[in-house]
């Protein structure tokens, strides 16, 4: 399947939004974003990119000539044929989405398409209610144009799934793309420009707009109970002696019916989608009176986990010494601090009036913005890991990664180091560090056990790599929108 060359718009030059634009640009598409914001219309227009996201100064560069942003609705759908919608659904207080960004959104699309002869694809790819396109989005632009959805417009359902840190990689080299059509031309079209922007040959799954809204809360929701029940087994295996959650998740994800992605027992997740679409998928149940058991639980035990590591970094912490918190970011390569782990730790111990440092290479200014009470900010590795006691490692950085526990040494005293990712097991230990890996029972070799460890996670690599998760190590970081 193939398509005709067509012109984009984007709506809403965000995190999602703006390398989306890039990439449809780069591949040959004449596209223009539009957002509210006039600095980030102004970056895109100066070549810059307006939001963090690593390739994206790159593609915007390779895209010069084709890519063009603006304020006004009606210029970017006069200049297209497609327009995408990428704008904000911020969570209610009950765990459903608002549609107020949404609607403002379609409302202005369709007072431009009423003076637009041509047939317009509209998609919208902003994580929306089941329900919500067809009851709420299609109305609004059908009362706004004077069209009819499926004559004078179409209408899509596609949403993305792609990890902050890898959103051009994960767009470009999809898993599947997901469509749900308000008619066959509408999906046939989408398919097409898909199929010419993809850089592998994706599966297409093409269905009715709200099973595509199911879709897309079933897929995050069934990751996020993986990626607890790695959790669960980790916090056993930290009770039973010879333990380690590493070789247990490797030998569960050698079976086909389970398969290795998101198994790194470790600490919660976070980000900007995962524990609402959690949440709103039990929103869903239960306004429509269906069971949403699973769901509610896997929420409430990753709620838990920041409990769980609040309590344990006490349990180490001299009295009136300081924890430093290697890590702030959800995820590496992100300077997104939403429901981070390591943020949510230093609020927690905070607010039991215990002295934090910190360190992140890419979100200190983020999370300086939301952090209050006796959290300071480090400079550097070296500053955060001198002034501690007791360092956590809750995101695992490259930087972090290089690190040895002869780094960790201080003079006179001893420094606990809790690596929640394990990134120094198997490092030489030196005298005056105690090294605390979570998700490991006793070690092996005290209490006369045979260390299969190191073999294990040869087999878990390996079948990491032939199912192309290269990135197996920390693997549940990688979040979907």
């Amino acid at each position: 399947m193939s398509i005709e060359l067509k012109r984009i718009s984007v709506v809403g030059m965000g995190r999602l939004g703006a390398p989306m634009a890039a990439c449809f640009a780069w591949k040959g598409f004449p596209t223009v974003g539009v957002d509210v914001d006039p600095g980030k219309v102004r970056a895109l227009n100066q070549g810059i990119a307006p939001i963090h996201e690593p390739r994206l100064p790159e593609v915007i560069h390779a895209a010069r000539g084709r890519l063009a942003a603006t304020l006004d609705y009606e210029t970017a759908i006069r200049m297209s044929d497609v327009t995408f919608i990428v704008v904000p659904t911020p969570s209610k207080d009950d765990g459903a989405f608002s549609l107020e960004h949404v609607l403002e959104t379609a409302k202005q699309i369709g007072a431009a398409l009423r003076k637009k002869a041509n047939y317009h694809l509209i998609v919208l790819t902003s994580t929306v209610m089941p329900g919500a396109t067809e009851d709420k989005v299609k109305p609004m632009l059908e009362s706004s144009s004077g069209k009819k959805c499926g004559d004078g417009f179409g209408l899509c359902y596609s949403p993305e799934f792609i990890a902050l840190g890898s959103v051009i990689r994960d767009f470009l080299i999809p898993d599947f793309i997901l469509i749900g059509e308000s008619d066959s031309e509408a999906g046939t079209m989408l398919a097409g420009l898909y199929e010419s922007v993809c850089d592998n040959h994706p599966p297409f799954a093409r269905m009715n707009i709200i099973n595509a809204e199911l879709t897309k809360l079933a897929v995050n929701t069934f990751v996020t109970t993986k990626i607890t029940y790695a959790n669960m087994l980790a916090r056993l295996c930290e009770r039973l002696p010879g333990a380690h959650v590493d070789v247990v998740t490797s030998a569960l994800g050698l079976d086909s019916r389970i398969g290795p992605k998101y198994l790194k027992g470790a600490i919660g997740y976070g980000g900007p989608c995962f524990p609402r679409d959690n949440r709103a998928f039990a929103n869903l149940a239960h306004a429509i009176g269906a069971p949403a058991t699973l769901a509610e639980v896997t929420d409430l035990l990753n709620r838990q986990q920041i409990q769980w590591l609040a309590a344990t970094v006490k349990q180490r912490l001299p009295r009136g010494q300081r924890v430093g918190i290697l890590g702030l970011a959800y995820k590496p390569h992100s300077d997104v601090v939403e429901k981070s782990q390591g943020l949510m730790l230093a609020q927690a111990l905070a607010g039991d009036g215990i002295p934090v440092i910190a360190y992140d290479p890419e979100a200190a200014e983020n999370a300086r913005r939301v952090l209050s009470g006796p959290v300071a900010l480090a400079a550097s590795i070296d500053e955060c890991i001198q002034r501690a006691a007791v360092v956590v490692v809750t995101t695992p950085w490259e930087e972090f990664k290089r690190l040895t526990l002869y780094d960790f040494v201080q003079m006179g005293a001893e420094r606990v180091v809790m690596d929640c990712w394990r990134l120094y097991e198997g490092m030489a230990q030196p005298p005056g560090v105690v090294y605390h890996p979570i998700g490991i029972g006793e070690n092996p070799a005290e209490n006369g056990q045979p260390d299969y460890h190191g073999q294990t996670l040869a087999v878990f690599n390996a079948n990491a790599e032939s199912t192309g998760n290269t990135h197996a190590h920390a693997v549940h970081l990688s979040e979907t929108l």
